[in-house]
Formats: C-alpha cells, structure tokens, sequence
C-alpha cells in the first residue's frame, strides 16, 4: 500500500473559507489515518516530503519513503519502482483524503490494473497495479481517463471500481456536505453535525 501524504500544513487550502488552518491539518491527519486502518493487512507506505508526515507515517506504523520535492507524480512513479526492487509484485495506491475508505486490500488482483475514479469520474482516488507493469501515474484534472487510457495500453486487464466510499474526496467545501462524508466526519470539526448541535 503506497499512500502519497502532502505537508498537513499545505492540505485542504481549497477548504479555508469553511475551516481555519489548523482544523484543516487536523482533518488531513484525520483522513490519512483512516485510509492507513483501511489498508489493512497491507504493509503501507508513506510517500512525503515534510518532517512532520515523516514523523506521523512512522507512528502510524508504516515504512516512509523519503521523496523530496518531487511532486505527486514523480514521488508516485519512485515509490512504485522501490516496491518492486523490494520484490512486491502489487500495489494499491491511495489519496489521504478519503474520509470514510472501504477496505483497500480488496483492490489487489494479482497481474491486473484495478481503477477507483473520484465520484465526479475525473480524478482517480486509488489504483492497484502490478509495481513492473511500467505505469506511470498522470494525476491532476481528468486523471481517470488518463490513467484508464494508459493501463489498457499496457495490456493489463483492467476493472473499474465504482466504490461509493472510495469515490469519497475532500477538496472543496460541497465535498464536505455530502451525506456520508458528513455522517463521518470527527465530532471537533466544525462542519460536522455534532459539533452543530
């Protein structure tokens, strides 16, 4: 399981006309730790750049890969090839921002590529693929197609997951309203019904 974890200090900055800076580091630790419980058995990965996720990944009991300044695609593509050198034929690849993440190690089918599409069918929030496939992740605005296009060119059998939890993001104030992200949400942040009441 590689999840690529960005500066908690610089996540959700689409979310600071609903959250102050420091609710919005603390959902984005909230979220990579559920993702983390959901990648379970798997062995995890934290691909980061900040000492701080460096520190967090380690607690959380995951391995850190150490990718500096890289960006999420190159530190994506450098973690996958360190899985393979290491001799993991698969892996599952996972955004931190999902907030209510089913179980991610049924995502793995052994020589197959495995896409999870944000709800709106435009990013990609998980992929499994076999780590010597040679793919090279695309995210960014329509991310899905791109990365649906690459995996058929590949030649790898693909499944297309339409997984109504790990469609789940958090990148803007609407995604925050949705019902069961709203129904998960911690009881401390603001939006949150309870912390309404």
């Amino acid at each position: 399981m590689l999840i690529p974890v960005k500066d908690f200090r610089q996540a959700k900055a689409r979310l600071a006309s609903v959250l102050s800076a420091q609710d919005r580091i603390r959902l984005a630790r909230w979220t990579a730790e559920r993702v983390v419980g959901a990648a379970a058995p798997l062995p995890v990965f934290v691909a980061c750049d900040d000492t701080d996720v460096a520190e967090w990944g380690e607690a959380a009991g995951a391995t850190v890969l150490w990718r500096a300044g890289m960006g999420l695609n190159a530190a994506v593509r450098d973690g996958i090839e360190t899985l393979a050198r290491a001799g993991i034929e698969n892996v599952v690849v996972a955004h931190s921002d999902l907030p209510a993440p089913s179980p991610l190690a049924n995502l793995v089918v052994s020589g197959a590529a495995v896409l999870v599409p944000d709800r709106r069918r435009d990013g990609t929030n998980v992929i499994a693929v076999p780590t010597h496939a040679g793919f090279e992740p695309a995210y960014g605005s329509r991310s899905f197609r791109r990365h649906l296009a690459q995996v058929v060119a590949l030649g790898l059998t693909v499944r297309v997951v339409a997984d109504p939890f790990l469609a789940l993001d958090i990148d803007t104030p609407e995604d925050l309203n949705h019902p069961v992200v709203t129904n998960a949400l911690p009881a401390w942040l603001p939006t949150s019904p309870v912390s309404r009441l």
